[in-house]
Order: C-alpha cells, then sequence, then structure tokens
C-alpha cells in the first residue's frame, strides 16, 4: 500500500514538474515577443512583373552614377544616395554606368549593382567592361519586371587606341504581341577617342541588326546630339528626345548632352514617347538622369 502511494505522489510531481515547465516556456516566449523588441521585420513584398501588355506605360531611365561617389565629396561612396534618386522616380527600368563591383576604391565587399537593386527592389544584371582596382568596373541595368534573358556584349576599341574598353548589358522581358519580347540595354562609350566610338557605335548598330523585337537603348554616350557618333548611330535607332535633348553633364551645371535614351526601329513602332527629361537632382553623381515615358501601343 506504501510503496503504491509512492509511485503516485512520484507521478503527481513529474505531472507538475512537466506543466510547469511548459508554463514556464509560454510565458518566456510571449516576454521575448513583448519586452525584448520585435523580432527581423518581414521582408517588403513587391509584386513581381512579368509582362509589358499593350496601352501600358513604362518609365525608362539611364544614370552614369560616378561609382557612387558624390561629386563634391572626395573620396566618399554614397550607394544610398544614389538609390534615393532612383526610387523618387520610380522607373520600371534603368541603365546604369560607372558601376563598380568589389574594387578597393568603393569597398572590396561592395558590389554596387546588387546593392542598388537590394535598395530599390528590382531585378539586376551587371556587365563588367574592365578588371579595376581590385574588382571590376562596368554597366548593369536594373528592371522591375522578370528578366528572362541576359546578355553581354564586348565593345572594343579602334584599331591601336589605348582607351578603356566599354561593354554593353542588356536584358529581356516577356511583353504582349510581335517577338514576345522587349529589350533593355545599359553602354558608356569611349570618352577620348573618337574612332573608338565609331567602332562602338557601328557595334551598336550590328548587335542591333540581330534583335528581333523592340530595343530601348540608354546610356552615356560621351557625344553631343550633332556629333558624327550620334548621327551614324541613328541609321537604327531614334532618340526619345525628338524635339530637343536636355543638358545631362555636368550634374550641377548642365551645359553638354552626352546621355540619352534611344528606340530602335521596332521600338519606335511599338511605343510612344509620352515624356522625355531629366531629374531635378545634382548632388549624386556628375551626370543627371535621364527619364522617358513610354505608352506600349
Amino acid at each position: 500500500m506504501v510503496t503504491v502511494q509512492i509511485r503516485k505522489i512520484r507521478s503527481m510531481k513529474i505531472r507538475n514538474f512537466v506543466l510547469a515547465g511548459i508554463a514556464a516556456a509560454i510565458v518566456a516566449g510571449c516576454g521575448k515577443s513583448k519586452s525584448d523588441g520585435p523580432e527581423e521585420p518581414e521582408k517588403p513584398v513587391t509584386e513581381t512583373l512579368t509582362t509589358i501588355k499593350s496601352g501600358q506605360t513604362i518609365k525608362v531611365m539611364t544614370y552614369n552614377i560616378h561609382h557612387a561617389n558624390p561629386p563634391a565629396q572626395a573620396g566618399v561612396i554614397d550607394v544610398n544616395a544614389i538609390a534615393t534618386v532612383i526610387n523618387a522616380e520610380k522607373p520600371d527600368f534603368v541603365a546604369l554606368q560607372e558601376v563598380d563591383k568589389n574594387t578597393r576604391r568603393s569597398g572590396v565587399n561592395l558590389n554596387q549593382a546588387q546593392d542598388l537593386a537590394a535598395k530599390t527592389k528590382m531585378s539586376v544584371f551587371f556587365s563588367k567592361s574592365i578588371d579595376y582596382d581590385g574588382g571590376e568596373y562596368g554597366v548593369a541595368v536594373l528592371s522591375r519586371y522578370a528578366i528572362v534573358d541576359r546578355t553581354r556584349y564586348p565593345l572594343l576599341l579602334a584599331e591601336g587606341a589605348t582607351g578603356e574598353l566599354r561593354s554593353v548589358a542588356m536584358i529581356s522581358v516577356a511583353a504582349e504581341g510581335g517577338s514576345g519580347k522587349f529589350y533593355f540595354a545599359s553602354t558608356h562609350l569611349e570618352v577620348s577617342d573618337a574612332a573608338s566610338r565609331m567602332a562602338q557605335v557601328r557595334e551598336l548598330l550590328r548587335i542591333n541588326s540581330g534583335i528581333q523585337g523592340p530595343l530601348v537603348l540608354a546610356g552615356d554616350f560621351n557625344a553631343q546630339p550633332a556629333s558624327e557618333a550620334i548621327t551614324a548611330l541613328q541609321q537604327g535607332f531614334n532618340p526619345g528626345c525628338s524635339s530637343g535633348c536636355p543638358l545631362t553633364s555636368p550634374a550641377a551645371s548642365p551645359s553638354r548632352t552626352i546621355d540619352y535614351i534611344f528606340l530602335n526601329q521596332q521600338a519606335s513602332a511599338a511605343f510612344s514617347v509620352l515624356s522625355y527629361r531629366t531629374a531635378n537632382e545634382a548632388q549624386a553623381s556628375d551626370h543627371r538622369a535621364v527619364i522617358a515615358e513610354l505608352k506600349y501601343k
């Protein structure tokens, strides 16, 4: 009889111990969520756009970001300032130039294209133009639409020239009608050698000849509207600024037009240009961002 009672007492103690432990765990859990501050906040949910549809308006931008170095602040790298300019405009596509990837001057752990993609909640494709300062340097594309294809094209110099190699970052996204694709590309042409710039324009025209669909080509072309390079490029592309191209450089007091958004013949037929302007911001980079609104017919 005594043995049975001892067993009952032990059983009750064990049960009470377990229940107490469960209660303590519940209290501790509640205490963590209330008194220890919120847990890691949920990441913003961004709608993934997939297809450009008839009647829809898209906004495109080109921006030479000067490796995120504000011109008035030597040695400072401020990716947030560039992201602020982009987020203020809310573009669907952005062509970026002078982008650093893991360079010593910007930060060996800083991939500027990826960082901007995260800060703007867009997809990204980076194209290296040259190896630079322990990392890479080139152009990139940001897209609010799901990227279908990514292609890098090298742009070489004229024979005997010694300037920087350049490249094109091109993506495609789904679009209603026609080929079912819309192409968007970023580039940055040679600054100091006109022969190399012309060679790069000829390569852009060759690339365009193989594109079966609307292509918007944007970037820093380092050439003014009446130049030989821009005149030659118009054999295959129409400038979005057909009624006059705004001044884009230097940002603080623009005196030259060297940044453009171009549409190839298919894009010119598929889109109406509703507006074309520069962003009203002059501190983040040494170029003004250029923005165009295009309505898909």
